[in-house]
């Protein structure tokens, strides 16, 4: 069994767009509810086919992604430097989120530039890195095939995951990759139900962690770290 954890940004799991977010995805990744009926028209089996990859995930926004732990670290030393880390950071108003096409992908970003948001991010993958376990020679092998550019490829071989520091883009997915057929219905129902909690500002105010229990396994939200906050 090979576990992973993952350093997220989520909203409050109280919040209404936590709570919207859980339901169109069919899984609330925080007490592992599941939801069934439709969302703003779209059937329930439709939409579970078309958010497989995000329902397994759970809500989220990427901050460092997804990592086994090297063989003397543990869950209690990743807690214990998100709890080191987080107050000594403050929170980053992102404004108000939009929904957008990602690469086919329907998700939530920030509209236009926040360099708090990439500076703020490039921190945690950095400062954490020296607890990631290198990638396998599979793993390697099976994202480097999938159309990276050459700095994205240096920055995978640097730290896991080739979407950091300038490739970096906020941004919290709600599908999977979507046909043409599906991505109008899909992009409008998601306008209808996301739109009422998309009229006010967020903060990123927390880091998450989430965790898989091995390959394959939903992530589970397991733990919040308050930014600017001594526990």
């Amino acid at each position: 069994m090979t576990e992973r954890f993952a350093i997220y940004f989520a909203p409050a799991a109280t919040s209404n767009l936590w709570e919207r977010a859980a339901t169109w995805l069919g899984r609330d990744a925080a007490d592992g509810d599941l939801f069934n009926g439709p969302v703003a028209g779209i059937d329930r089996d439709r939409l579970l086919n078309l958010t497989q990859s995000a329902n397994r995930y759970g809500f989220h926004a990427t901050i460092k992604a997804p990592m086994a732990l090297v063989e003397d670290a543990s869950e209690a030393d990743l807690r214990a430097a998100l709890a080191e880390f987080a107050p000594r950071h403050r929170p980053i108003d992102l404004g108000r989120l939009k929904l957008a096409s990602l690469q086919g992908f329907l998700a939530l970003m920030v509209d236009g530039e926040n360099e708090a948001l990439q500076d703020f991010a490039a921190h945690v993958v950095e400062d954490f890195d020296p607890l990631r376990a290198p990638m396998s020679v599979k793993d390697r092998a099976a994202r480097a095939g999938k159309g990276l550019s050459e700095r994205q490829i240096e920055l995978l071989d640097a730290y896991g995951y080739p979407y950091v520091f300038e490739e970096f883009r906020f941004h919290m997915t709600l599908t999977d990759r979507l046909e043409d057929g599906d991505a109008h219905d899909i992009a409008t129902a998601a306008a209808t139900w996301f739109g009422p909690v998309l009229e006010e500002p967020i903060l990123l105010d927390r880091l998450s962690l989430f965790h898989e229990a091995e390959a394959g396994k939903p992530f589970r939200r397991i733990a919040d770290f308050k930014l600017g906050e001594v526990a």
